[in-house]
């Protein structure tokens, strides 16, 4: 049976901030082991039996990130199919483009398992044995939902109350009261938003329950593009046409509503890694109940968080705080207040503050670029391009720049010129004129970049011409 695990990443970087951001949300963050949780994700669903093909449904803009991950982890060379969307629209909408597609390339009996990016399960044997049972389950006709044990009183989950494999009721979020009736109860199971179906059940279900959703998305696959190759398979939604679509969760527009819903109750170590909280979890605590990464000295300090990237952190008599340290972003939280870090992001990003949406260190398709100084005379960046890539050919309206190489080997244009610059070479860009850089070398190059102008957002670019098909 054609089993397709189906990865929804997304996320506006909200709830793990400032490790997270707008253009490096939670599924990509590391864990101790070196892996993403996206990376997780993916060899979650690729060990299973009967799987040649991976599936992810992702933002535009996160395209390349999720390909380099997924690359770096997909040892047995799946097949992988990227469905883009131009903005998000919720669950709904993604899991109705998946299924699109998954009926158009294998037919209505293919099996979609859903997974999320963002969440952890530790308990890999006793996730594939439930996944069986998903499996025979979806082939009987049925909407599959995973049933998670509950362990303590948590009102931050959902919750479906069930008797055997048959689901009463979907319960959102409840009061701690409810909480703690549903955990000393047999028969309620925090929802873990994994689902399993045949793609042909789904399809039918929509059309019943959502067609709104349906018809909107059949149109924006009308009217979008399909690119091909080795192993990989890309569709990119139309941005227009996709906007268009109603926004709603799969919960909201199907799970709920739906007569044909099965839970398949498990224990498989699943953590919904949602906050500073969650996150801390997957450490092993001291003496004191501290849970630290990095180089941290803790003296008379008790139940805390603490996290720092580059530099020591020091931390003296204090009590259950949230404490985590980036390059270019500091946050000091109460530890019960971690479900309410998103409402500092959500200021930032009606500042149009940078720290919502990018770290110090950007990844690029090309490379990557970290922000040495940033003042409102002049901007300095160390620009990493990787061998045989380019940047795009662009100029910008409100700065000029100055590139010096500082290590391989660079073919630059400048406006009319076209010039080879090597370690110890430079060259003056002014405002509007256009130019591009790309590296000739085999190693990377590495090249230090000073902005002069008015204005230095990452917003100010005019591309005219893109390999990586950006705007």
């Amino acid at each position: 049976m054609n089993l397709i695990p189906t990865i929804l990443s997304g996320g506006s970087g909200s709830r793990l901030w400032p490790l997270s951001r707008e253009e490096h949300p939670k599924p990509f963050i590391r864990l101790a082991d070196g892996e993403s949780l996206l990376q997780k994700a993916f060899l979650r669903g690729a060990t299973l039996a009967n799987v040649r093909e991976v599936l992810a449904v992702t933002n535009r803009d996160l395209f390349f990130k999720t390909r380099d991950d997924f690359t770096e982890v997909n040892h047995n060379q799946l097949d992988v199919t990227y469905i883009l969307e131009p903005s998000a629209r919720n669950t709904a909408a993604a899991i109705a483009a998946a299924v699109l597609n998954v009926i158009e390339r294998h037919g209505e009996d293919a099996v979609l398992l859903v997974l999320a990016a963002d969440h952890l399960i530790q308990n890999t044997n006793g996730f594939s044995d439930a996944v069986l049972k998903a499996q025979a389950l979806a082939q009987t006709g049925k909407v599959v939902t995973f049933g998670i044990h509950p362990t303590a009183p948590e009102t931050g989950y959902g919750y479906i109350q069930a008797s055997s494999q048959e689901v009463i009721r979907f319960i959102e979020k409840p009061t701690q009261e409810k909480a703690l009736e549903y955990v000393a109860s047999e028969n309620f199971y925090w929802n873990a938003g994994i689902f399993c179906f045949q793609a042909g059940v789904m399809l039918q279900e929509m059309q019943t329950h959502c067609p709104e959703i349906l018809l909107a998305t059949q149109q924006c696959f009308a009217a979008s593009n399909v690119m091909k190759g080795a192993h990989v398979f890309q569709l990119e939604l139309e941005a227009a046409s996709y906007a268009l679509i109603p926004e709603n969760s799969i919960d909201y527009a199907v799970m709920e509503k739906s007569n044909k819903v099965a839970v398949v109750p498990c224990d498989i170590g699943w953590t919904d890694v949602g906050s500073w909280v969650s996150f801390a979890s997957l450490s092993l605590p001291d003496a004191n109940q501290n849970r630290v990464e990095g180089e941290i000295l803790l003296d008379n300090t008790h139940g805390c968080i603490v996290h720092s990237e580059s530099r020591l952190v020091a931390t003296l008599g204090i009590n259950d705080l949230i404490i985590v340290d980036t390059p270019d972003a500091l946050l000091v939280a109460d530890k019960s207040k971690a479900q309410e870090v998103k409402n500092i992001y959500a200021k930032l990003k009606h500042m149009q503050h940078d720290a919502y949406k990018t770290h110090r260190q950007v990844r690029r398709p090309w490379g990557s670029f970290s922000v040495l100084v940033d003042t409102k005379a002049f901007k300095v960046k160390r620009i990493f391009v990787n061998p045989g890539q380019r940047l795009s050919l662009q100029s910008h309206q409100f700065r000029a720049e100055h590139w010096v190489v500082v290590n391989g080997t660079a073919n630059v244009i400048n406006n009319n010129q076209n010039i080879v610059l090597n370690a110890g070479e430079s060259t003056f860009i002014e405002a509007n004129h256009k130019h591009q850089l790309h590296n000739v070398g085999q190693c990377a190059l590495e090249v230090i970049e000073v902005q002069t102008g008015t204005y230095f957002g990452e917003d100010d670019i005019e591309r005219f011409d893109d390999q990586y098909g950006r705007n």
